[in-house]
């Protein structure tokens, strides 16, 4: 038979040695036996660590439930501590009882058992645990026959609640007073000047009356032309507060574009007259014009030509100011002295003092300036007379919550809910104001009040009357409000306004102040003057 050739050959089958397959079959067994063990431990690691944690999950779950605070556990009707404390408020009431008929001794035995109780309490409290049995039991059930005692001493529940019902009522007289007494304090804290202010303007008297050299120089700016250019931007404040006013005038000058083109016009009293010239002769305003004057000197504002004036110089208004003895109905803060000082009252009698002036922006003396004011001089007031910030965004600064719309004189002439402003920086329209005659409207309301029937204080209810149709409503950043009285004024809007009053009783140079808005005043003050270091106003 003939050979296949090479390449049609079929393949030998090569025999694999018995070891081969012996180590393979070797391999399989432990690698089967190894599986099957680690199978088995891990089951078991599983039963054993289940019970372990749901043993801790349970201990956990304990732990909590004793480290219910005390203010629950107080809430749980089952609680020991609720117990103790309802306990401890009828003893309280009836150690009332008990002094009251002369138990004294019952009185000491309740109020030993309740320290004991308050003291476990407190305890529990600290520790952070609930009150066990055996500590509440003993002294609930001595609480229990000590009020059972007083029970059969015929401390009965009527006897109690009329007790108690004459205290309640007592506690809300004193809380009462408590409270006229605390807004009495903060209102004399409010009129009164600190004691480094007052040294500030002892000094600077002196100097007024030591040094010829300032009177000379006060003559010599008396007459300046500068006082009745109406190019210029004149400003106008009526103060007796000095410092006040230097915050005013530096506010408003480092903030202006060109200082040197302000005026500023300052009336005070005679007091405060000398001690405002050393002042502001003495201190540079970046080129700014400073007139002071003396409002003794406005020989014209008296009782015949004003009734203001006649009405604030009148005994019976003295007395509803300064005698607290009368009316014990009227709230303290209508009895405030300030609404009887006739500079109060100057902002109605602007186009007197300046004849000559066509527009000017009156600024109280609790306000800061943040912004260049010079563009308030070039607003369309639509021949208005006065340009002010509206106030109404909440419903107590409508015309009815100033004003007595019970009076038919002021229900048949004004509406109840048009929108109050604000006095503290307004733009006057001194042309239009004179023709509208605006002061004789002011005079016709001060008589028709003359029994304080329309409104109780203050110049803006007179000022929403005399300027009612002739108000124009400024952007309300021009002016912001509320810094003497509310903390939660909005820091963007403080940023953003350019005027910012602290309006209120918790003026920025007061101790009663409110510290967040201090920095906004207080960076204006001088702090580089002698006398402020030797006073420590700081």
């Amino acid at each position: 038979m003939r050979r296949r050739a090479a390449d049609y050959r079929r393949p030998v089958r090569r025999r694999v040695s018995c070891w081969i397959w012996s180590l393979l079959a070797l391999f399989s067994i432990a690698g089967f036996v190894l599986f099957v063990f680690h199978h088995h431990h891990n089951d078991h690691l599983d039963h054993v660590e289940q019970p372990i944690l749901e043993r801790e999950s349970r201990n956990e779950q304990v732990v909590r439930e004793q480290r219910m605070n005390l203010t629950q556990e107080m809430l749980s009707v089952n609680s020991y501590a609720r117990q103790l404390a309802e306990q401890t408020t009828l003893a309280k009431a009836y150690i009332i009882i008990a002094k009251e008929h002369n138990n004294l001794h019952l009185a000491w035995e309740l109020s030993t058992k309740i320290r004991s109780c308050q003291l476990l309490l407190s305890k529990a409290a600290m520790r952070d645990e609930p009150i066990s049995l055996d500590e509440a039991e003993p002294i609930i059930r001595s609480l229990s026959s000590l009020i059972l005692k007083a029970q059969d001493a015929h401390y009965d529940i009527a006897t109690t609640m009329m007790t108690m019902k004459s205290h309640i009522q007592a506690l809300e007289e004193r809380a009462n007073a408590a409270s006229v007494q605390s807004m009495m304090f903060g209102q004399l804290t409010a009129e009164s000047l600190p004691k480094n202010l007052h040294c500030l303007e002892i000094k600077l008297m002196a100097d007024w009356l030591t040094k010829k050299s300032l009177q000379d120089f006060a003559d010599e700016r008396r007459n300046s032309p500068r006082l009745l250019d109406n190019n210029l931007y004149h400003f106008c404040i009526f103060s007796d507060n000095l410092l006040a006013v230097s915050v005013v005038i530096n506010s408003t000058v480092a903030n202006a574009d060109h200082p040197k083109q302000l005026v500023f016009h300052i009336v005070t009293d005679s007091i405060h007259y000398g001690v405002m010239l050393a002042w502001f002769l003495n201190n540079d305003f970046k080129g700014s014009t400073v007139e002071v004057q003396n409002i003794d000197n406005f020989i014209w504002l008296n009782s015949s030509y004003s009734p203001a004036v006649k009405q604030l110089m009148a005994t019976d208004s003295r007395k509803y100011y300064f005698d607290g003895s009368q009316d014990t109905g009227v709230e303290p803060k209508f009895r405030n002295p300030k609404y009887i000082y006739l500079l109060n009252h100057l902002r109605f009698y602007i186009p007197e003092i300046y004849p000559q002036l066509e527009k000017i922006v009156f600024l109280d003396d609790d306000v800061v300036v943040q912004k260049d004011l010079t563009p308030l001089f070039s607003l369309d007031l639509h021949g208005n007379v006065n340009g002010a910030v509206e106030t109404c965004l909440e419903a107590f600064h409508r015309y009815y919550k100033y004003l007595n719309f019970s009076n038919p004189l002021i229900s048949s002439k004004f509406d109840p809910q048009a929108c109050g402003w604000a006095f503290g920086m307004n733009v006057f329209d001194l042309i239009a104001w004179r023709k509208a005659n605006v002061t004789a409207r002011y005079h016709y309301w001060i008589e028709q009040n003359a029994d304080r029937t329309i409104w109780k204080l203050g110049t803006l209810p007179p000022g929403l009357l005399a300027f009612y149709g002739m108000t124009e409503p400024l952007d309300r950043r021009w002016h912001v409000l509320g810094l003497g009285y509310d903390v939660n004024v909005d820091n963007r809007l403080i940023e953003s306004a350019a005027v910012i009053h602290f309006n209120g009783n918790m003026k920025p140079w007061l101790k009663l102040r409110i510290n967040r808005y201090r920095p906004l005043w207080e960076r204006y003050v001088n702090q580089t003057h002698p006398h402020l270091h030797d006073c420590a106003t700081h």
